[in-house]
Formats: structure tokens, C-alpha cells, sequence
């Protein structure tokens, strides 16, 4: 019998009064992983620090038996994973060497200021002090070779942001192997990046998985879990619910909240009716006469971005689209395919350097129309953006970031301003519509979970009473389950407010749950586009083929 690296035995974790982490157990054998499972809040990352050694100051916890690498490190030190002078040299010596850490975002991971070489290279320091500076950046380029970054020497001569999302979470990875450690924890390592790349991501840990390293993967992505994981532990409000098999787990659940994780995963069951119209581009991607419900059309848009050193870069070439009332308009494809650059020019937030955006069949967004002209006409068009805490002011309360959109609202139409109780009344049926009780009016934005907070940025939206939706990846970072209930959300909304869609996404089976029409892009250029059922049930273009397998 192979003996564990890692065994844990009844491990509470507190802050204060809050219990974090109660009773939880499990053993990790090499080669094996291990996936700890859950919305935001449940425990996972905690739990992931406490193997660190990383837990906050704040932080008390106790333990049964908390063994790593045959040490058992509550025994060393009263303060336990906390580290005190004893343990935390004990756990400097492992950290790196024998257990590493992939974390989430790579670009908030990463030194900015630092190149990736570098950042690699930094367990070779402190692990391998043996190793010279050439021998050194040698191990480097062969640990970013192994992670499939390509030109590793060119690459780490680079700096974090000149890498896209998935070559900086490969380098991360690559960070995480340089000691080659025993154990990698991989804490929401494909979280918002492309379906594509998260594949990629995915493969890799495979690969390392079969080499003989354990894995601790944190993951919300059940997908995710189901392609690596041997062992699976869910987890909520700190308690694990259910643990076992991932195929005992996952293909049998036994546990309501299991159950409601497994239903959460989108399958590409549509949540609208279907269409057989065809006021969409066709398989030219021009546009036809507009009917009378076409709410928001665009011709011939194009935008070129210019480089340093005099390069061009077409971030979007020669792209037509239609949007009726009630309908919505998926656009998917990989970071950087020009999705972000088209709803900003809907949004007449860019303007293109070639075609035009009418709304309502009058010139929206063609280099003649002025900002003074839209202003009247804003309240039509408004967005959903992908992060909410971003887009709102961390001092204020929800009754005052939607207040601020009602009085725009109030200037826009001639209308007198709200009385405060007016707004408030208002700003709570704006809540109610979206799910959230009057009490959320009084909290920050801080003090909101991902969902909440997505949900107060639809209801801003809504307080314009606006006739279309730009949705700029509003799920993409969100825990399955809340993925799903915010979706269901929008598609409800649409059909109680005839409210016409833009839903943007790099997740094929999101966007099939919400749109009528497709159009797949890539580089720029639309490569794919039609109704949902023919995208997904029937797709003609090589990568959209590759974006459905992505998430199969």
C-alpha cells in the first residue's frame, strides 16, 4: 500500500467566531488528485493555504492529525499551520520543495516588474542553491518547455503582461514544478480563461498527473474536476457534504447540494425558444433588410489598433450583425477575437474606423455622430459588465449606485428629480427584480458575494429602463451554481421586459442556454454564424468545432 503524502484529520479552521473549515479529512497518495469543491466562501482556498502553511494571522486551527511528508506539523508547533518560529522554518523547507502552488490569476500572481524567467526561477534560489546562473536559466527554459510554452528563451525574457492569459497560467505552473515539489495545489487554475485554453491548462496537469505528482486541484469548474480528479471532496459553509470517488461523486451524487452542483454545469440546453428566422447574418455574414423589430444593427464594422514600431493590429475586420427585440445575440470566441472591441462599439464607447452601428435604423456609432447627440439616446443601451465590484464605487451603498443610474434616467427624459424615498422605493423594486431583498440597499459592494454583485449590476442597468443589454462576460467568473442562476435570470428578464441581448462569452454552452443567433469569432473575423440550434447541434467551421470539444 503507497504510503500518503499528505493526511489530514479533522481540520477546523477560525477567524474570530467564524468557523471556516470544520472536520474535514482526506489523504493524498502520489500521483493521485485530490479536488476540493465548492462556491465562493465554502473553505477550498483556506484549506489550500492551510497545506502552505499560509493561513492569515487571524486565522486559529486545530487538528487530529495534519501529517505532510511524514511530519506531522501540529505536533512540532502549539499554533499549528499558522507557522510559529518552529514550524514555519519547518515549512519554509517544503514550501517550493516538496508542495507548490499554482494560484488563480496569474497576472495579479505574478511580479509585473519582474520578468517570467525570473519569476520561474525563484524555487531554483532558494531550493537548488547548487545551481549556477547558467545552469539555473537552463532548468528555466526547460520547465517552460515542459509546460508547452514555445521560444521558452524568448518567452522568459518577457514580462507578464506580454503574455496572454494562457501562457501566464503555464508559467505559473512552470513556478510551481521548478523545485519539483511532490504535491502541486492548483487553486482555481482555468477560472475565466477561454474554453480552449482551459483544455490546454487541463491536459498539462494531466500530464504532470501521470508523471507522478500529486494534485490538490480547488476548482467550481465540475468539468474540470471530472477530467483530473480521483477523489472528490464538496464543500459548504466549511462543512464537507459529501466526499468520495469523483465517479461515485460526480455520476451519483446523494447530497442535495451535490445534486444542485451537477445541475448547475450548462449543457447547451437552451433556456429561450428556438428560431427559424433568418434576420441574422447568413453564411456571408451580411446583413439583410432589417424588419421593423430590428432594434440595433451594425454593418461593415472594423477597427484597427496601432502598434508600436508602426504595426497594425485588426482587432475586428468587416463584421455585420442584426439584433431583434426579445432576442439575444451570442458572441463567442477566444481572448482577443475582437467580442470585447465589438460591444464597445455598440456602445459607441469606440468608434470604428470603417462601417456604422444604427439604432433603431437612425446613425448610432459611424464617426459623424457626436456624444452630445447619443446622450438622449443612451438610456437605450446599457451594460453588464464581467467584474461588478470594478465597475461600482466601493464606498457607496447599493441604494446609491443604483440611485446614481435613476437620476441619470430622471436628466435623460426632462423628468424632476427623485425624492430620496422615491429613489429608494424604486432602487428596491429594481432589487426585487433581480432577486435580492430591500435589506441589500444599505450594503457595500464589498459585503456582496460575486452573485449579489452581478445581480445590483443588472438592476443598475434596468434602472434606465433600457431596450437592449450589452452582457460583456457577466458569468464567466462565477461559481457554477450562480453562474446559473444569474443566467436564468437574464433569460427571464428578457422575456418579462422584451429586453433584446448582446451576450458575449468564450463558453459555447453558456451562451446556447440565453441566445437565438450565434456568430463565432476568431482574430477578428466572424468565421461562423446562424441560428444556436445550427451552431451548436451542426457546426461547419473547424474552430467552432474546437470550442464545443473544449468544454465536452
Amino acid at each position: 500500500m503507497t504510503t500518503p503524502l499528505i493526511t489530514v484529520a479533522n481540520l477546523n479552521i477560525a477567524i474570530g467566531a467564524n468557523q471556516i473549515v470544520q472536520d474535514l479529512s482526506f489523504e493524498l497518495a502520489p500521483g493521485q488528485c485530490v479536488a476540493l469543491v465548492g462556491e465562493s466562501g465554502a473553505g477550498k482556498s483556506m484549506t489550500g493555504r492551510a497545506l502552505m502553511g499560509l493561513l492569515p494571522s487571524a486565522a486559529t486551527s486545530s487538528a487530529q492529525s495534519f501529517t505532510l511528508f511524514g511530519q506531522d506539523f501540529y505536533a512540532a508547533d502549539a499554533s499549528g499551520c499558522r507557522g510559529g518560529p518552529v514550524a514555519e522554518r519547518r515549512w519554509r523547507a517544503i514550501r517550493g520543495a516538496n508542495i507548490g502552488l499554482v494560484s488563480q490569476d496569474a497576472l495579479v500572481s505574478m511580479d509585473p516588474l519582474r520578468r517570467v524567467g525570473q519569476e520561474v526561477g525563484e524555487p531554483l534560489v532558494i531550493h537548488a542553491p547548487e545551481l549556477n546562473r547558467g545552469a539555473r536559466k537552463q532548468r528555466v527554459h526547460e520547465l517552460l518547455s515542459r509546460v508547452a510554452i514555445p521560444i521558452p528563451s524568448e518567452r522568459a525574457r518577457q514580462y507578464p503582461h506580454e503574455l496572454s492569459g494562457g501562457l501566464r497560467q503555464r508559467a505559473l505552473i512552470a513556478a510551481g514544478l521548478a523545485a519539483q515539489p511532490q504535491v502541486l495545489i492548483a487553486d482555481e487554475p482555468t477560472t475565466a480563461l477561454d474554453a480552449t485554453v482551459a483544455a490546454q491548462v487541463l491536459d498539462l496537469l494531466g500530464e504532470i498527473k501521470r508523471d507522478g505528482t500529486a494534485l490538490v486541484l480547488i476548482s467550481h469548474d465540475l468539468l474540470a474536476v471530472s477530467q483530473l480528479a480521483d477523489y472528490v471532496l464538496v464543500m459548504k459553509d466549511g462543512r464537507v457534504v459529501e466526499q468520495g470517488a469523483m465517479d461515485q461523486v460526480l455520476g451519483n451524487p446523494q447530497q442535495p447540494y451535490t445534486r444542485e452542483l451537477v445541475a448547475a454545469v450548462p449543457d447547451g440546453t437552451p433556456l429561450v425558444g428556438a428560431v427559424t428566422d433568418d434576420s441574422v447574418p447568413d453564411a456571408s455574414f451580411g446583413c439583410q433588410a432589417p424588419p421593423s423589430n430590428v432594434v440595433l444593427q451594425a454593418s461593415s464594422l472594423r477597427k484597427v489598433y496601432r502598434m508600436p514600431g508602426g504595426q497594425q493590429l485588426i482587432a475586428v475586420a468587416d463584421t455585420d450583425l442584426s439584433l431583434q427585440k426579445g432576442q439575444t445575440l451570442g458572441l463567442v470566441g477566444e481572448s482577443g477575437s475582437g467580442k470585447s472591441t465589438i460591444a464597445k462599439m455598440l456602445l459607441a464607447l469606440e468608434t470604428p474606423d470603417a462601417g456604422r452601428v444604427l439604432l433603431h435604423g437612425e446613425p448610432w456609432n459611424d464617426g459623424s455622430v457626436t456624444e452630445s447627440q447619443r446622450r438622449g439616446r443612451r438610456w437605450r443601451m446599457q451594460l453588464i459588465p464581467q467584474d461588478a465590484y470594478s465597475a461600482m464605487n466601493h464606498r457607496w451603498t447599493v441604494a446609491k449606485v443604483i440611485g446614481e443610474f435613476l437620476d441619470a434616467r430622471q436628466r435623460l427624459h426632462n423628468q424632476p428629480a427623485l425624492s430620496k424615498d422615491q429613489s429608494r422605493d424604486r432602487a428596491a423594486e429594481l432589487l426585487a427584480q433581480v432577486g435580492l431583498e430591500p435589506e441589500y440597499l444599505t450594503r457595500k459592494p464589498g459585503q456582496l458575494s460575486g452573485g449579489q454583485r452581478q445581480r445590483v449590476a443588472i438592476a443598475r442597468a434596468l434602472a434606465m429602463d433600457p431596450e437592449v443589454l450589452i452582457c460583456d462576460e457577466p458569468v464567466s467568473a462565477l461559481d457554477v451554481t450562480v453562474q446559473d442562476q444569474v443566467v436564468r435570470l437574464l433569460a427571464r428578464l428578457q422575456k418579462d421586459l422584451g429586453l433584446a441581448m448582446v451576450f458575449i462569452s468564450h463558453d459555447l454552452a453558456v451562451v446556447r442556454q440565453l441566445a437565438h443567433h450565434i456568430m463565432v469569432l476568431k482574430d477578428g473575423e466572424v468565421v461562423e454564424a446562424g441560428t444556436a440550434d445550427q451552431i451548436y447541434e451542426q457546426p461547419a467551421h473547424p474552430y467552432t468545432k474546437q470550442l464545443l470539444a473544449a468544454r465536452s
